[in-house]
C-alpha cells in the first residue's frame, strides 16, 4: 500500500519530523508495549512518536503502561444508556476530539474493541492502522474479536492462522492489507494456546507493518 502524495501532505510537514500517532486500546496493552519498545530501543522507529493513548474503558492495563512511559492518556467512553450504534459513534467522536487536541496525525488501533464510525473515518482516511488476530478476509467482521476469532479458526479446521495489519476504513476488519504473519494451528490447540502463538507475531507485525509499510511510507 502506497500513500498518494496528496494524502501524505496531510500526515507530516517534513520527512525529518516524527509522525505523531494516537494509539487506541481496550485491554492490557501488550501491543502498545511493542510500539513503545520500538520507539525507545530501535533507531529505525524514530520516525513516529506516541502522542496519546486513548482507551474506550476505565482501568485498562494499557493506560498504566502508557503512564509508566510518560505518555499522555485519555478515556473515550460512551454516555450511559446509548444503543450500540450511537455508543460507537459517541466513542468515535470523543476519540477524534482527543486525537486532534494532541495533534495526532495518524491512529493505530491496538486491540481496540470499539468499531469506529462517523467523522473520524474521513478525518483520518488512509491513516488508521488496525491489527486483527486472524488472516483476513477470513474470520473478520462484527463479533470476531479475542477468543471468538480463535474459536472460529479451530472450528473451521484450518491448519494455519496468524494476524493481519491493515488500513482501517468504514467497514469492520476491511481496508487494504499491509502485511500478514502466519502461525500453524497445532493438534490439540485451544483458543488460548492459539492466541498465545499469534501474540508472539502480532507484536512484531504491528511495528513492522507501521514502520516499513505504513503511514507515509512506500512499501
Amino acid at each position: 500500500y502506497t500513500m498518494q502524495n496528496s494524502e501524505r501532505s496531510h500526515v507530516r510537514n517534513t520527512t525529518t519530523e516524527p509522525l505523531k500517532i494516537a494509539v487506541l486500546v481496550s485491554g492490557g496493552g501488550t501491543t502498545l508495549q511493542a510500539l513503545i519498545d520500538a520507539v525507545e530501543t530501535d533507531a529505525n522507529a524514530n520516525h513516529y512518536r506516541i502522542a496519546l493513548v486513548i482507551a474506550d474503558r476505565e482501568g485498562t492495563g494499557a493506560l498504566e503502561r502508557a503512564k509508566r512511559h510518560g505518555i499522555p492518556t485519555a478515556i473515550a467512553v460512551p454516555a450511559k444508556g446509548l444503543p450500540r450504534p450511537e455508543a460507537r459513534l459517541d466513542v468515535s467522536d470523543k476519540a477524534l476530539s482527543l486525537a486532534r487536541q494532541h495533534g495526532a496525525e495518524a491512529l493505530i488501533l491496538a486491540g481496540f474493541l470499539t468499531i469506529l464510525s462517523g467523522e473520524i473515518i474521513d478525518a483520518y482516511a488512509g491513516r488508521i492502522i488496525n491489527i486483527h488476530p486472524a488472516l483476513l478476509p477470513k474470520f473478520g467482521g462484527p463479533g470476531m474479536w479475542g477468543h471468538h476469532v480463535h474459536e472460529a479458526v479451530l472450528d473451521s479446521g484450518d491448519t494455519e492462522s496468524g494476524c493481519t495489519i491493515h488500513i482501517a476504513d468504514s467497514g469492520c476488519d476491511t481496508g487494504p492489507i499491509l502485511l500478514q504473519k502466519k502461525v500453524p494451528v497445532l493438534p490439540g490447540d485451544t483458543p488460548d494456546s492459539l492466541a498465545a502463538r499469534i501474540h508472539t507475531v502480532e507484536h512484531k507485525a504491528i511495528v513492522e507493518g507501521y514502520s516499513n509499510r505504513g503511514i507515509g511510507l512506500d512499501c
